[in-house]
């Protein structure tokens, strides 16, 4: 089992749609949730999450949101899963 860290950031588009941008991987929550917190501005956000499973067998558990900051949806499944 393996668990990395990422922090996925948003904004949002000329119709106000939020966009999700390339998430970005960190070597841990501290770095995820300080990284996300520095993403914060207006129409702009960022979730700092983190994945564990099996990288071999393609198998992976729920993302667990470690940090949410500035504007971003309140749904965050459908962004954070495979």
């Amino acid at each position: 089992m393996l668990t990395y860290f990422a922090v996925l950031p948003f904004s949002r588009t000329e119709d106000g749609d939020f966009l999700a941008e390339a998430a970005i991987e960190v070597r841990s929550a501290v770095e995820a949730r300080a990284m996300a917190a520095r993403m914060e501005g207006p129409e702009r956000g960022a979730v700092a999450f983190s994945k564990t499973g099996d990288p071999q067998l393609g198998e992976w558990d729920d993302a667990v949101i470690l940090a949410r900051y500035g504007d971003v949806p309140d749904d965050l499944a459908p962004y954070t899963s495979d």
